[in-house]
C-alpha cells in the first residue's frame, strides 16, 4: 500500500533490506590532469558521498541496499539516481525537489591528507540539506537489517541534525546503527560544538567507525573507547597500520595491508562497506575487519571513490589467511580482476 505526499508516493510497508543508507550524494567532478583547480582545464563527472558510496559497495558486493535521500528536480539528481541505482541499489525512496538543487563538488586530483589538496563544495542549500523528520519516511529508513549514517549528514543543517537524533535514538525495535564519525572540519565551521556533536551521536549508534586522526583529539584507540563506551562495536581505523576493534570486552587489532595506491580517496566507505558485509554474514570480528582492509585495498588501487570490489569467494580466501600469509600480502591496481582470472585458469581444465 502507498500513500501519495508533498514529496510524492510513500510506501507504508516498505520491503526489508541487508542495509539502508542515508545521505548527501552529490555530483562529483574529477580534474582531467593534477594540478590546482585555478589550473585544470576540464574535470569528468562521477558520484559521491560517503552513505551512497558504502550501499554503492555493498550492492557490488551482492547484498540488497536502500539509499535514502534528497536530490534535485534537476539534471544532476537524475545522474546520481542512475548511477547509483546502476550499481543494483534500490533508489525508490529517494526524494526531489524542484527548489533546491543537487550539490556538487570538484577536488583536485592529490592525496587528501596533503596541502596540495582542494576541494570545492557547492551544497549550501542543497536538497538534501532539507532532510528532516517530517519529510523523510522513517518507516523506510528503518526498512534495513542495518541503518548506515555518518557524521558527514548532521553538519548540513539543523533539520539534519534533528533527523540523526531520532534516528540514533535507542528503542526496541530499531535496525542495528551502523555510524561513520567521518568528521569533516569544514562543514562545521560556523559550528564550533561539532565535535561534541559527533560524539553524541556515536554514543547511541551500535557499530561506530572513527579514524584515530578524527577521534576528538585523543590518544590512541583505548582512549577512543574510553570516552566512546556505548557502542557494541567500536572500530578505530588506524591509517596504514591497521585497525582495532572493541566488542564487549575483547580487543581485536588487524594490520593494514601493503597496497600500491593509485587514489588515496573512497578508502573509509570502501572499508565501513567491508566490515558491514561481513557482519551481515555474522563472521567473527578478525574477518570483519580483514574484510574492511581488502574493500579499503580495492578503492586504493583504482582512481575515483568507488572501484570493484573482490569476489566473495575471491575476499574470504585471503580473509582466511594465516598472519604470516597476510602481512606478506601486496596489492596493486587490478588485484580483483587479476585474482578473479587466476582462480578461474585453476578451475578451467
Amino acid at each position: 500500500m502507498t500513500i501519495v505526499t508533498v514529496d510524492g508516493p510513500r510506501s507504508t510497508a516498505p520491503d526489508t533490506v541487508d542495509v539502508v543508507a542515508l545521505g548527501e550524494s552529490m555530483v562529483t567532478f574529477l580534474p582531467s590532469v593534477p594540478g590546482r583547480l585555478a589550473d585544470v582545464p576540464s574535470f569528468d563527472r562521477a558520484i559521491g558521498g560517503a552513505e551512497s558510496n558504502v550501499a554503492c559497495v555493498l550492492a557490488a558486493a551482492g547484498h540488497t541496499v536502500r539509499w535514502v535521500g534528497r536530490v534535485g528536480a534537476d539534471g544532476f539528481g537524475d545522474h546520481l539516481t542512475e548511477a547509483i541505482g546502476a550499481y543494483g541499489v534500490d533508489v525508490s525512496a529517494v526524494r526531489r525537489d524542484p527548489g533546491r538543487p543537487t550539490g556538487v563538488y570538484f577536488r583536485t586530483a592529490g592525496d587528501r591528507a596533503t596541502d596540495a589538496h582542494e576541494v570545492a563544495y557547492y551544497r549550501a542549500g542543497s536538497a538534501a540539506s532539507a532532510m528532516s523528520v517530517r519529510n523523510m519516511d522513517l518507516d523506510t529508513i528503518r526498512s534495513g537489517r542495518v541503518l548506515h549514517l555518518s557524521g558527514i549528514t548532521p553538519a548540513l543543517s539543523a533539520d539534519c541534525l534533528a533527523l540523526m537524533r531520532e534516528l540514533t535514538t535507542r528503542r526496541p525495535g530499531r535496525p542495528l546503527v551502523s555510524f561513520d564519525v567521518n568528521h569533516r572540519p569544514g562543514l562545521w565551521r560556523d559550528a564550533e560544538d561539532g565535535p561534541e556533536v559527533l560524539l553524541e551521536l556515536a554514543r547511541g549508534a551500535d557499530l561506530v567507525f572513527v579514524g584515530e586522526d578524527e577521534a576528538w583529539g585523543l590518544g590512541g584507540p583505548e582512549a577512543v573507547r574510553a570516552a566512546l563506551p556505548e557502542p557494541e562495536l567500536l572500530v578505530v581505523k588506524q591509517g596504514a597500520t591497521g585497525a582495532t576493534a572493541f566488542h564487549g570486552p575483547h580487543v581485536t587489532t588487524v594490520p593494514a595491508l601493503t597496497v600500491d595506491v593509485v587514489a588515496a580517496v573512497g578508502a573509509g566507505d570502501a572499508f565501513a562497506a567491508g566490515f558491514l558485509s561481513a557482519t551481515l554474514r555474522d563472521l567473527p570480528v578478525r574477518e570483519r575487519l580483514r574484510h574492511g582492509h581488502l574493500m579499503a585495498a580495492a578503492a586504493l588501487t583504482a582512481p575515483g571513490d568507488l572501484a570493484t570490489p573482490p569476489a566473495r569467494h575471491h575476499a574470504d580466501r585471503l580473509a582466511a589467511l594465516d598472519d604470516a600469509a597476510w602481512g606478506r600480502l601486496r596489492l596493486g591496481p587490478g588485484w580483483t580482476q587479476a585474482g578473479e582470472r587466476a582462480e578461474e585458469e585453476v578451475r578451467t581444465p
